[in-house]
Parts: C-alpha cells; structure tokens; sequence
C-alpha cells in the first residue's frame, strides 16, 4: 500500500470520526460551550459571560473555575452534566462570583484562595462611608479592590502548593498575586501535558486583563511587582496552554508568558516614579536659596519663601510683597501650631502684614489640611481653578486618591471663595498671577505662573519632582489611574504646557524647587508619551484607556447617603473613548429595599464623549435593607461584550456607616 494514499478501507470510518466530531462542535456551539484544548482535555469545556468559566466534567457531575454570572448552570445538561459539585475562584472580584446567588450551596461548594477568603466573606468592610489613607486595600484611601455586594462563603480556602483533589483529578494551588491581592492559578496535568487555570493573570496576546487591578499604592510598584513574580512563577512550571478568566484560551503559554515577562520588565522602569523618591530631600543645596532668620524658611528670591529642610515634604510655599500682603502657594500636613508661630515670626522678621489667600494646586487634601485655620483666624481666602472646586468642597462625593477626609477625621471639605477660570489673569499687588488648568498627576490640577524678581515662576503642584541638573531624571510623579489621570488628558497636556511655558524655576509642592528646568521638562515630555505606548501595548483593548481608567462607568455622587431622605438622584456617565459610536447596557444591581428609575441605561454614546444619566433612587423598605454601607454594582455590557459588574457606588441607609 502506498503510504502517501488513504486506503479506501480506512476512508469509512475516517469520514465518521470527522462527521462526529463536526456534529459535537455544532451541538457544543448551538449549547454555548466550546473545548479550546478537547485532545488533551475532552471533558473539558468553556462558557463565556462575564468570564470564562471552565467546567470539568466528570460523568454527570462537575467542578467549575470560577462561575461568571451564574448561566453556565442553565446549560450544562446539555454536555450531560447533572450536578455541580465545587466551584474554585482563582480570586474575588466581582464578574467572577456575581452569580453566586444561583448555584445551589447544598450541593456545591467553593473553594477560594486563602488569601482572597476576607474579600469574599466580608467584602462590605472594603467599601468606607469615610475612608482613612491606612484603609486595607486602598490607594491613599481609593479602594482597589472589588469585592461582592454580597457575602460569599468559603468552604475550603486554599493555599500555595496545596493539591485539590476531586474525582482523580489533581489540581495543584499556586499563588499567583498581582492581578489581585491573594490570586490563585490551578495546574492541572493530563499526561505529560500541563494546563493551567491562571485566573487574571494574563490575557492571550501577552497583555494585562487591565491595570486598575493592579494597582495597588501610589507609584511603587507594589502590585506589578508582585504581578512579575507571579509571572515567573509560572513560567517555571512551564504550562503547556492557559486558560484565563478573560479572552481566548493561551495556546502557546509558555512562550506568551516569557514575551509578557519581558513587556513587564521594560514597562517597570518608566511606571515608577521618576525621581529618586525615598531620597528626595538628600538632593545637593540649592545655591541660589538662602536661610532666613525663621530655621523653618529658606528664601529663593527676594519676594519668594519655602520650607527649609526643617519641614522637608510638607506644604507651605509664600509670596510677600512690598506692600506685606502674601499669598501662599499650598499649605498643609503640619501641625497648626507651627502655622501659628510661622505667622508671627514672618511678621516680626519678613515685614508680612497679611495672607490674601491660599491658592490650591490641585484636589488632594495634603496640599490644604491648614485651610481650616488660615480661614478662622486670618481671614484667609481660598483659591483655585473653577473645575477642582467640587472634589475639593465635596471630597465624599468622590471615590479619589487623598481627598481631604481621608487625612484626619474631622477635616470636612474646604469653601472656595474663588473659583478661578482657565486661563484667567488675576491683578494682585502688582503683579499678574497666571493661572491655568494643567493636569498630569490627576485632571483636577492647576498651574500658577508669574514674573517674579527677574524670573518666570512656575507653580506645579505634586506633577513632578527631582533635580533638573541630573540627566537620569524625568521627574514625573506617581501614576495612579485613581486620580482620574487618563495621560492623553494628563501628563501629555501638562509636560507639553509646561515646556512650552520655559519657566526660570518650577517650584513643585512639598518644598521641592527645580531650577534652570529646560532639558529636564523636555524629558519629562519624552516620557508622557512613552508611557502611553507602554499601557497600549499592555492592555487587550485598542482603546486602552477601557483597561486603565478605573471611572469610565461612575456615579456622582460615589456615596449616596439615604439615611435622612429617601429618594436621591444620582448622576450615571457612561464614557466612550474609541473614535466611533458605541452601545452599552448598564444595569444597577440594586440592594433589597431600594428601588431606582431608570434601572438599565440603555444607548449609544457618540465617539470620544461621554453621557449622563439621572438616576433617581428610592427607599422603598429600611428594614429590608439593613443596616450600614451597601455596594451598588453596574453590570456593564459594552458594544455586545459583556464585562459584569465593574464598577459601582455606595447607599447608606442606616446610622451604622463604616
């Protein structure tokens, strides 16, 4: 026979065996399953809703990694199972577990890593009426976790190393971190074929599933690096494919997480901060600043005054004029005392006479814990740019990095007395103080600028820091998406304002001066767009702000108290940043008891734009609801992809707030 030829005999069967097969893909297509890996895996299946969900099959019963939003369970008699034994959650967040209300705990049982076990059980302790920067799980105070609206027991919580065994099968537990604080990958063997259930960790294409979750404090790398860790840990079991918690399953995984080990490598050095952070205040002197006869101030020319080293890092910046009028740039996160003493020593030794105002750079509260007290006992007024008024008066209605309620508990918001327009020039003793909107580290900053003492004098709030004179250093500040800080409306438009401007000097905040700036703001620049094109290439969405910006979908206000009231209107904006039209269904997943009209937001949001919609919600039964903070989660399905529930809000409807 010739081996190059089929033989006629064979040709029956062959033809059956590909009927067969056609026919059980139809039938698997027609129930919604699909088998990425059905040679070495025949019992096991994929559904996708708001995540994957892989069932093993074992006869008529199965064990399920991770549940979505629960529709699996309508359809497994169609691949012949009966009954769902276990489910195992590679970690907690909320597209993940949000059908758990419809798998039926008498029978089935979750399994969930260890360490993921308190954001299941109690995830309403991670969601503050009042946050505090040292909350668990927040950046300064913005929570970066995304837990279930509502409890979800755990019947087995897992550790590293453990081996769950089900039915035969041997599922190894590796603690995989960085997607989310205690994620778990599952390594399954067949033969001498490894798969590996990797939850978050990787998206096919070696990219992120997104970046909000990893993001864990305020510039340090704390969740990529742990996202690199786990990354190498799993190289070195060398999987043979992955199945993710989103998108197609990763044929060739060992190849794409040695490629997504190398976009994280040469991604780190730009994401971290762009200035030797931790030795910041160790900088050689500034020549041309003086010491003065306060120990706390240095003067830097003969109308400007800062903080010396004494006060390193804290916020109090001052301009005083011939006349003894002065403005200050920023003040705060020093004891009230020592403003008090500052104010008389300046008097008796700098010829001050009164402080007109306090400008404020941007949202954050550091940078006005003191306005309180400049107002109540000097008369002090408060300025700043119109469309930072908001977060800085009303911070609770916001779900922001270091709003002012975050630093103390009795710090409330601050009154504006003038709101200033972008781009205004303000006459003040003499001279032409420049003010216009300059975002970078957040979207609610603003930059004052001025001819000062021979000088163009810039004023940049918390957008950069460090030492001009060394080559090495961009400068640019912490990147943190939870300071609303898309970097096409961020540091892109700010380092391009700022070298553009060629400022003499650019005093930062915290007491940072950074002179003869040119060639350093030019690298600043070079750096807002290289940053961009790293997230491009890391996130799955062309549009890659959908994986970055953790607000595309947001309510205003975040936190919405009905303890007094029971009806509230919340605004819902939905934002679309591709260049066409896009349709989304937005549906609130309501706590019993309250009621909201519309419930579903349905529509098409014009390319580049965002829409709003007033929600009104009502109270409809206090006792049905229960006490304290309630999670509003939006469960999102954008242009016909079902992403779940995201995002969400905040109800109070009890004393009992958290």
């Amino acid at each position: 026979m010739n081996p190059t030829k089929t033989d006629s005999r064979t040709m029956p069967k062959m033809w059956l065996t590909l009927i067969l097969s056609l026919l059980t893909c139809a039938r698997l297509h027609a129930a919604g399953f699909s088998q990425p890996d059905a040679k070495a895996h025949p019992n096991l299946f994929l559904w996708a809703d708001t995540c994957n969900v892989w069932v093993l099959r074992d006869g008529d019963t199965a064990l399920l990694v991770n549940l979505g939003d629960g529709s699996a369970l309508d359809h497994l008699n169609k691949i012949g199972v009966k009954r769902v034994e276990w489910v195992l959650f590679t970690d907690h967040h909320r597209e993940l577990c949000q059908g758990i209300a419809r798998l039926d705990r008498t029978q089935a049982k979750v399994a969930a890593p260890k360490d993921e076990q308190e954001l299941l059980e109690n995830p309403l302790q991670f969601r503050k009426w009042r946050p505090t920067l040292g909350d668990k799980f927040t950046v300064h105070g913005a929570s970066f976790v995304r837990p279930s609206a509502v409890p979800i027991r755990v019947d087995r919580a897992l550790a590293n190393d453990e081996v769950f065994a089900w039915r035969g099968h041997e599922l190894t537990c590796v603690s995989t971190p960085g997607h989310s604080p205690g994620g778990m990958s599952f390594v399954l063997k067949n033969g001498g074929r490894a798969c590996a259930f990797t939850g978050g960790l990787m998206h096919d294409g070696a990219r992120m599933i997104n970046w909000f979750d990893t993001e864990w404090d305020y510039g340090f790398a704390k969740g990529l690096d742990a996202l690199i860790a786990s990354v190498d840990r799993v190289i070195g079991l060398k999987p043979d494919i992955a199945f993710p918690s989103q998108g197609p399953a990763i044929m060739d995984a060992d190849a794409q997480f040695r490629r997504y080990a190398a976009k994280l490598a040469a991604f780190r050095p730009d994401y971290v901060r762009g200035y030797p952070v931790q030795n910041l205040t160790e900088r050689k002197p500034d020549t041309f600043v003086k010491p003065t006869v306060i120990p706390q101030l240095v003067q830097v020319t003969p109308h400007l005054y800062k903080f010396s080293d004494l006060l390193a890092g804290k916020n109090f910046t001052i301009i005083i004029a011939d006349s003894g009028r002065a403005l200050l740039l920023d003040c705060g996160i020093f004891p009230e005392i020592v403003l008090h003493s500052l104010v008389e020593q300046m008097k008796m030794h700098l010829g001050l006479k009164g402080i007109d105002a306090v400008w404020i750079s941007h949202m954050h509260g550091d940078h006005f814990t003191l306005g309180a007290a400049l107002k109540k006992h000097y008369g002090v007024k408060a300025w700043t740019l119109e469309r930072i008024v908001d977060p800085i008066e009303n911070p609770l209605r916001y779900d922001y990095c270091a709003l002012i309620t975050s630093y103390n508990r009795e710090y409330e918001g601050l009154k504006i007395d003038r709101p200033i327009r972008d781009g205004e020039v303000i006459d003040w003793e003499g001279y032409k103080l420049h003010v216009d909107w300059m975002p970078g580290q957040t979207e609610f900053g603003n930059c004052l600028w001025l001819e000062l003492d021979g000088k163009r004098i810039a004023f940049t709030g918390d957008n950069l820091f460090g030492d001009p004179s060394d080559p090495a250093q961009n400068g640019h500040e912490a990147v943190v998406a939870r300071n609303s800080a898309i970097f096409e409306e961020g540091y892109l438009v700010g380092s391009h304002y700022l070298r553009d401007l060629k400022p003499d000097i650019v005093s930062g905040a915290h007491s940072v001066l950074m002179p003869n700036p040119a060639a350093f703001l030019e690298r600043y620049h070079e750096w807002s767009k290289r940053i961009i094109a790293h997230y491009r290439e890391l996130m799955p969405d062309r549009n890659y702000e959908y994986g970055y910006d953790p607000f595309w979908v947001h309510a205003y206000p975040y936190r919405v108290d009905l303890r007094k009231d029971d009806a509230q209107t919340v605004k819902v904006t939905v934002r679309n940043f591709r260049d066409t039209p896009e349709k989304h269904r937005v549906e609130l997943k309501l706590p019993p008891g309250i009621e909201a009209e519309p419930r579903v937001l349905e529509g098409t949001v014009a390319a580049k734009s965002r829409v709003t919609f007033p929600v009104r919600l009502t109270m409809k039964d206090r006792g049905v609801l229960g006490e304290g903070v309630h999670i509003v989660p939006f469960d999102i399905t954008l242009d016909g992809k079902r992403n779940g529930e995201l995002f969400d809000f905040i109800v109070l409807g009890s004393e009992a707030a958290r």
